[in-house]
């Protein structure tokens, strides 16, 4: 996720739209069936979202089925079935489910009953549900994209229907789910829509139904992916397809009637990635493309294999061409950073969001003569203001309350990156670029840890960068730059008189 600035004529980002809108807890509506033994949430134990994710099982692929009912005010008709594998005994499974009406719910094929418990629903099938055997769980429910005022996120209305914005925790308000990055699976995505819509989800199309008065899309992914990179788009939409590197397939979404008016953006995609597959390897996913919503979401988004854009942004001429194109490789080099090695906690953010920033300032240095050093020099200024308000980057403060994608700050974006400038500073280029290569090699379709990270560059360097990484990383104050001796923090602000 990038939020970007909305300062006209400035010419550079600052990730300042993180609204005040809530995202609070709102129970599960549901139909019970039965009232059996007191439900409660569950959670993996994420430090900053604690009674996210469950334990007990581990997912292997979800089903979605969505009804479009022709308006994005009005709940869709949905179906998920999920395949797991259980880690342990269960005589119930907690998913991760919020803002839709229950139908019914089936385990192995047999009906099951359900309750809610804050924003978890609690599933209790007639027989106990031994370690290390194979479940199915269809959950037969609605997708509501409306909310009220206190929340955002899951489904976002676009001009003309929905696009999915599920970053950090909100895949659980549009399907049942283990909402959790650490628990990465397969998907099938079919829409529904009536006769005019199009719709377009992760990965490649497996095949286009029309019957009478509807048509169905089904899409299904070839790599694993996180719940909260999951995209929909469902509109008045065309998809322009073009070849970028090695023959992979790109394909683009955008409204209709700007079609013409997007191509000259559009067509940079299949160099961008080449680009990028020169700093860090072959791209990791079987397709790639851009989804240009007419929506006012305040970021940008990478969900698997087609991330999330605003049109505006491309369509307003007051932002420079190198700032657009620099927040183009943003997203996609998250496709590596995030999508293909995925965060086993969100503390571990930051090498997600700092990787990608390291990328987008890359290009602009090198395709816009915006030299790195200039913007690492401000940030390492501004870094230690960043760790006392929002932590530092391997150890954000939790989100403000209400506030979920609060834990988007400048400490896991510049300020990360600003880790990996010291880095190249501490062990060199040509180690550096090594250890980009490695880290995305050796984890693809996986999950890290910042810990992993940290023994790799040790591994690469053939230093012990312990004590290095514990400054950078966990440190109050911005350790000394290395080769930047002159390189200071600003300082603190005088306090306000009263």
């Amino acid at each position: 996720m990038l939020l970007t600035s909305r300062t006209k004529n400035s010419g550079t980002r600052t990730p300042h739209r993180l609204r005040a809108t809530a995202l609070l807890a709102s129970a599960v509506s549901v139909c019970l069936l039965a009232a059996s033994a007191p439900s409660t949430p569950l959670g993996v134990g994420d430090r900053l979202f604690p009674h996210l994710g469950n334990p007990g099982y581990d997912v292997a692929s979800y089903d979605l089925s969505f009804t479009y009912p022709g308006s994005n005010t009005k709940p869709l008709q949905a179906v998920t079935t999920i395949d797991a594998w259980t880690t342990t005994d269960l005589d119930r499974v907690n998913l991760d489910f919020a803002h839709g009406k229950v139908d019914s719910v089936e385990v192995d094929g047999e009906p099951a009953s359900f309750s809610s418990a804050d924003e978890d629903l609690v599933v209790t099938p007639d027989d106990p549900l031994p370690g290390g055997s194979w479940m199915r769980i269809t959950v037969r429910h609605t997708s509501d994209p409306v909310y009220g005022e206190d929340r955002e996120g899951g489904w976002v209305r676009t001009k003309d229907g929905l696009a999915m914005a599920n970053q950090a925790d909100v895949a659980h308000l549009v399907f049942p789910c283990n909402d959790h990055p650490s628990d990465k699976a397969m998907f099938t995505i079919r829409v529904t829509a009536p006769n005019g819509y199009t719709a377009v989800a992760n990965g490649l199309s497996t095949g286009v139904d029309r019957a009478g008065r509807a048509t169905t899309w089904t899409y299904r992914t070839q790599h694993p992916m996180a719940t909260e990179l999951a995209q929909v788009s469902i509109g008045r939409s065309t998809v322009l397809h073009r070849t970028g590197p090695h023959g992979l397939p790109v394909r683009d979404v955008v409204p209709t009637k700007d079609r013409a008016l997007l191509e000259p953006w559009l067509k940079k995609t299949p160099g961008q990635i080449s680009w990028m597959e020169g700093k860090v390897g072959p791209y990791p996913f079987e397709t790639y493309g851009l989804l240009m919503a007419e929506a006012n979401t305040g970021f940008e988004l990478e969900t698997q294999t087609l991330s999330l854009f605003e049109r505006d942004l491309f369509t307003e001429p007051v932002y420079p061409k190198w700032y657009v194109e620099s927040i183009m490789v943003h997203e996609l080099a998250h496709q590596w950073f995030g999508n293909s090695v995925s965060p086993r906690t969100w503390s571990d953010l930051w090498l997600s969001e700092g990787h990608a920033t390291w990328y987008e300032a890359l290009h602009a240095e090198e395709q816009a003569d915006r030299p790195i050093a200039a913007r690492m020099k401000a940030a390492y200024g501004a870094s230690d203001r960043w760790r006392a308000v929002d932590g530092p980057p391997a150890a954000p403060k939790a989100p403000k309350p209400g506030q979920k994608i609060s834990i988007f700050r400048p400490n896991v974006y510049d300020g990360a990156a600003l880790v990996l400038y010291a880095l190249r500073q501490e062990i060199g280029r040509p180690a550096f670029e090594h250890l980009q290569r490695a880290w995305v090699s050796r984890h693809q379709d996986g999950v890290a840890t910042t810990a992993d990270f940290v023994a790799l560059a040790g591994e690469i360097s053939g230093r012990d960068l312990g004590g290095f990484f514990q400054g950078w990383l966990y440190g109050e104050k911005t350790p000394p730059m290395p080769g930047h001796p002159d390189w200071k923090p600003e300082a603190p602000q005088p306090a306000a008189a009263k």
